[in-house]
C-alpha cells in the first residue's frame, strides 16, 4: 500500500505594506503552527541578506523559536547559505538546535549568498573574503565532518556530534545536483529559481548518486508554487496579483518583493505566459497538478511556496493542499529521508 506524499512549507517571511518586522515574523510563526496542525512534513525558512522587507536574515534564531512553540513538525533551513558562515558556527548552531529538539531539525545548505546584486557586497558586509563561494566544496566537507562521527580527538567539539541532523544540499543547477549525488546527500531543487534546469539537475543527481552512511538511495524534494482555492477561477484571481513578480523571478532579473504593490492594471498588462511548475486551481486541479509533477520528476517530496497576500485565502490554500496531499500516495520504497 502506498504512503502519503510528504508535502512541506517554505517561508520567506516578507513584510507586507504597512507592516513591521515584528508583524512578518509573527505571521511566520503562525504559519508554522498552521503547517503543523495540517500535518505538513517540514517547515523550512530561507536566508536572505540586505533585501528590503524580508525578515529572514537569521534562520537559526527564528527556527529556535518555531521549534519551541511546535511539537512534531520538522523545522529547518531552506537553506543556510554556506559561503556566508564558517562551518563550525553552522555546526554549533544546528547542533544546539538538535540537542534542544532531537529528531526535528533539518539543515539545508546552499551555495548562494541570499542577497541582491553582486556577491562582493554581501561578503563585504559579512566580513567574508571575496572567494568565499569558491570554497564551497571544502567548507561543505568540513561541515559534514563536524556533524559526523569521524573526528579526531583534537577536532572541534560541536553539540551536533552523533545527533540526527539530516543535511540536505539545495540547488538550482546541475553542478549542485551532481555534488549532492556524489556526497550521498538528499537533494532539494529550487524550481522557483531555475525551472528550466530541473530535468537536467535531477538526471545529474541520480547519475552521480553514491550511497552514504546516512542515505542508501537517491532522495529528492522539489519546490513548487501552489495556489489553491475552491474554484479554478478564484485561484487564478489570487495568482493575478503576483504574476508580474513571479515572471520577473523566473527571468532571473531583480524582481520586486512579494510585498510590493502590484495594481490590477499592471497585472492585466502582463503577458499570459506559463509559470513553470506553478500549480494553481481548485482542489481537483491542484491534485492532478501535483500528481503530474511527481510523476514527471519522480520526486520523493514536495515543498510548497505560496505568496498569497490575503491571509484568509492563504490559510485556505494551505488547508486544501494538505487535504489533497493526504490522498496522493507513492510506493513505500520511495521514502527514506527523515
Amino acid at each position: 500500500m502506498g504512503t502519503p506524499l510528504p508535502i512541506s512549507v517554505l517561508d520567506f517571511s516578507p513584510m507586507r505594506d504597512g507592516e513591521t518586522a515584528s508583524d512578518s515574523l509573527r505571521r511566520t510563526v503562525e504559519l508554522a503552527l498552521l503547517a503543523e496542525s495540517l500535518n505538513y512534513r517540514r517547515f523550512w525558512f530561507t536566508e536572505h541578506h540586505n533585501v528590503p522587507r524580508l525578515t529572514n536574515a537569521a534562520p537559526p534564531v527564528v527556527l529556535a523559536h518555531i521549534a519551541s512553540v511546535t511539537r512534531s513538525i520538522r523545522v529547518g533551513s531552506g537553506g543556510v547559505m554556506l559561503p556566508n558562515h564558517s562551518p563550525l558556527v553552522i555546526a554549533e548552531q544546528f547542533g544546539t538546535l538538535a540537542g534542544l529538539h532531537p529528531g526535528r531539525i533539518d539543515l539545508g545548505i546552499g551555495r548562494a549568498t541570499g542577497g541582491p546584486g553582486a556577491d562582493s557586497e554581501i561578503f563585504r558586509m559579512l566580513r567574508k573574503p571575496p572567494d568565499a563561494r569558491d570554497r564551497f566544496k571544502l567548507d561543505l566537507d568540513e561541515l559534514l565532518d563536524l556533524l559526523g562521527e569521524r573526528q579526531a580527538d583534537d577536532a572541534p567539539y560541536v553539540p551536533a556530534r552523533r545527533l540526527d541532523i539530516p543535511v540536505w544540499l539545495l540547488g538550482s543547477s546541475t553542478s549542485s545536483a551532481a555534488l549532492a549525488g556524489k556526497l550521498g546527500l538528499p537533494f532539494s531543487y529550487a524550481s522557483h529559481i531555475a525551472p528550466d534546469e530541473l530535468p537536467a539537475a535531477l538526471r545529474a543527481y541520480r547519475a552521480n548518486f553514491r550511497a552514504s552512511r546516512t542515505l542508501q538511495r537517491d532522495y529528492t524534494m522539489i519546490s513548487a508554487f501552489i495556489i489553491a482555492a475552491e474554484t479554478d477561477a478564484q485561484a487564478r484571481d489570487l495568482l493575478a496579483s503576483i504574476r508580474p513578480i513571479l515572471l520577473q523571478w523566473f527571468r532571473k532579473s531583480r524582481a520586486p518583493l512579494p510585498t510590493d504593490n502590484v495594481t490590477t492594471s499592471t497585472a492585466a498588462t502582463m503577458p499570459e505566459q506559463d509559470i513553470p511548475y506553478a500549480i494553481v486551481g481548485s482542489p481537483e486541479t491542484v491534485r492532478s497538478g501535483i500528481e503530474a509533477m511527481v510523476r514527471k520528476t519522480q520526486a520523493d517530496e514536495l515543498m510548497a511556496i505560496t505568496l498569497i497576500r490575503d491571509p484568509v485565502a492563504a490559510r485556505r490554500s494551505y488547508e486544501i493542499v494538505a487535504r489533497v496531499g493526504r490522498n496522493i500516495t507513492q510506493e513505500p520504497a520511495r521514502f527514506g529521508a527523515s
